[in-house]
């Protein structure tokens, strides 16, 4: 059965499921409805929120390289256990709408946390943050059987924020355990997200 989690919350993933060797992070989000008054019968229509999500990779809790940032332009990293399964450019639809999978049993000791961020593309050019987004969640599927394991659905209102740092997946005493973390921030890129880890 699923574990639903709170905001702060940390769930054991391989203790209570023997034998996990491969999770797939599912991570999803809808596009609020906007509204657009009477100028907006003239108005440009709104591009729509692009949404990216990464994954980083940290030794130590740092983030030591740049290959260690796994996401639309980097889609596997060099040691072949995260993988991301490509950029959805709308979100829109049912279900994760990108997805990273990780080989835990195969992570290199010396990486400790795979902390998975979210940023909208050009947020400042195109004006967006996540006050315009809804349904935002994030999820641990067991590779095994496709089985969801725990999901993180942010409740707290981002507006003017225009990154997340939804969750991270870290070992502890032999273990994998993960964290909701759910911590908005201003960050315009994914470069900039990635420069608080270092």
């Amino acid at each position: 059965m699923s574990v639903s989690l709170q905001k702060g919350q940390k769930v054991s993933l391989t203790k209570e499921n023997a034998g996990l060797s491969r999770v797939i992070v599912g991570l999803g989000w809808d596009e609020a409805p906007r509204s657009t008054g009477f100028a907006g019968l003239f108005a440009p229509k709104p591009k729509p929120i692009d949404c990216d999500a990464s994954a980083l990779l940290l030794k130590g809790g740092r983030l030591c390289e740049n290959k260690d940032v796994v996401y639309f332009g980097n889609l596997t990293h060099k040691t072949g256990t995260v993988k991301h399964m490509g950029d959805n450019l709308t979100g829109a639809g049912e279900g994760d709408d990108e997805q990273i999978v990780i080989e835990l049993a195969k992570v290199p000791a010396e990486y400790d946390r795979i902390v998975f961020v979210v940023n909208i593309y050009q947020a400042y050019k195109r004006e967006q943050h996540f006050g315009m987004i809804r349904n935002a969640f994030i999820r641990l599927v067991d590779g095994r059987n496709n089985r969801e394991l725990c999901k993180y659905s942010l409740t707290d209102d981002y507006s003017g924020m225009t990154a997340m740092v939804f969750g991270e997946v870290y070992r502890h005493n032999g273990e994998w355990k993960f964290s909701a973390i759910g911590q908005g921030t201003n960050d315009g890129s994914i470069g900039d997200l990635a420069k608080r880890y270092l």
